[in-house]
C-alpha cells in the first residue's frame, strides 16, 4: 500500500477540520500509519511461518493458525485506517462540489456576488456532512475494536495455545512468534484507537455546543433588537406632553363645535340652555307653539261673541 498517496489524500481534510480534527489527524499519522509502516508490519510478517506445532501432521499447523487467526493483525489494522478516512473523504468531495458550482456561477454570473463567501467554512450543509463524517468515523473505529476484541479474547496473545481439530490426530500444543512484542504493539495500536474516539466526542460536542451557542446568541440578538424597537415606541417620542397634552383633550375637542355638528354621535349628550337659542326650532315644538297661538285666538272669539258666558 502506498501510504505517501494515502497522507497526501488526508493531508487536503487538514486545512477543513477544527483543532479537534488536526490533532486527530496527527495521532493518525504519527501513532498509527508510521507505526505501522515502520515497525507493525517487521513484528508481524509471515505470522504463519513462525507458528509452531509439535506435530509434523500435514495441514494440522495450517488449521490451527486458521482457528486462532482468522484474520492477522496487521491486515485488520490496514483495513481500519482504511475505512476512518473514507468518512473525511466526505468532505473534501462536499468542499470540491462547492468549489465547482461555485466555477459555474461564476461564469454564467461575472458580475454577481459569489454563492457562498468561503466554499470551506462549515455552513449549511458542509456542517452537517462534517459531523456525519465524526459519527461515522467514531462507529467505524468502535466496530474495529470490537471485532479485534471478539476474535483475539480481550486482545491478550498467548504464547501457547491447544488445538484439537482435524487433521490433527490429538490435542496439539502450538507456539506464536514473537508473543509479547505483538502484545505490545496490540496494545498501543489499541490505545491509539481509544484516543481517536476519545478526539471524535470532543469535536462533536465541540461543533454542537459551537452551533448551539451560534443560535443563542442569535435569538438573544433578535430579543435585544424586538425589545429596543419596544422602547422607541413607548419612548419619551411618544408618551410626551406634546402628544397627551391639552391639544387633544381641551375643550376645542369636547366642544359644540365638535358634538353639535355629529347628531348621530352626541345624542346622548345634554345641550346646555344657552346653546338652545341658537339653534332652530325643532318640529315638535313649532307644533306645540303653533297649537297655543289657535287655541288663545279662539277662546277670545268666543268671549266676545258671548260676554254673559265669560262673566257668569
Amino acid at each position: 500500500m502506498d501510504w505517501k498517496t494515502f497522507q497526501a489524500l488526508l493531508s487536503g481534510v487538514n486545512k477543513y477540520s477544527t483543532a479537534f480534527g488536526r490533532v486527530w489527524l496527527s495521532v493518525v499519522f504519527v501513532f498509527r500509519v508510521m507505526v505501522y509502516v515502520v515497525a507493525a508490519e517487521r513484528v508481524w510478517g509471515d505470522e504463519q511461518k513462525d507458528f509452531d506445532c509439535n506435530t509434523k501432521q500435514p495441514g494440522c499447523a495450517n488449521v490451527c493458525y486458521d482457528h486462532f487467526f482468522p484474520i492477522s493483525h496487521i491486515r485488520l489494522w490496514a483495513l481500519q485506517l482504511i475505512f476512518i478516512s473514507c468518512p473525511s473523504f466526505m468532505v473534501v468531495m462536499h468542499v470540491a462540489y462547492r468549489d465547482d458550482r461555485e466555477r459555474k456561477f461564476k461564469i454564467k454570473n461575472p458580475d454577481s456576488v459569489k454563492l457562498y463567501a468561503n466554499t470551506g467554512k462549515k455552513h449549511g450543509g458542509l456542517w452537517w456532512t462534517y459531523l456525519v463524517s465524526l459519527f461515522a468515523k467514531t462507529g467505524i473505529e468502535v466496530a474495529f475494536l470490537y471485532i479485534l476484541h471478539h476474535i483475539y479474547d480481550s486482545f491478550y496473545l498467548p504464547r501457547l495455545v491447544k488445538c484439537s481439530g482435524a487433521p490433527c490426530p490429538n490435542l496439539v500444543d502450538c507456539y506464536i512468534g514473537h508473543p509479547t512484542e505483538k502484545k505490545v504493539f496490540t496494545y498501543f495500536m489499541v490505545g491509539a484507537s481509544g484516543l481517536c474516539i476519545v478526539l471524535n466526542i470532543c469535536e462533536i460536542i465541540y461543533l454542537i455546543s459551537k452551533r448551539v451557542a451560534r443560535i443563542g446568541n442569535k435569538f438573544k440578538r433578535r430579543h435585544r433588537s424586538t425589545a429596543v424597537r419596544q422602547e422607541d415606541y413607548t419612548s419619551k417620542d411618544y408618551t410626551s406632553k406634546d402628544y397627551t397634552s391639552k391639544d387633544y383633550t381641551s375643550k376645542d375637542y369636547t366642544s359644540k363645535d365638535y358634538t353639535s355638528k355629529e347628531p348621530f354621535n352626541n345624542g346622548h349628550l345634554a345641550v346646555p340652555s344657552r346653546d338652545r337659542k341658537d339653534r332652530p326650532p325643532s318640529f315638535k315644538s313649532a307644533f306645540k307653539s303653533s297649537h297655543g297661538i289657535s287655541s288663545l285666538i279662539m277662546e277670545q272669539k268666543i268671549r266676545a261673541s258671548a260676554p254673559n258666558l265669560s262673566s257668569s
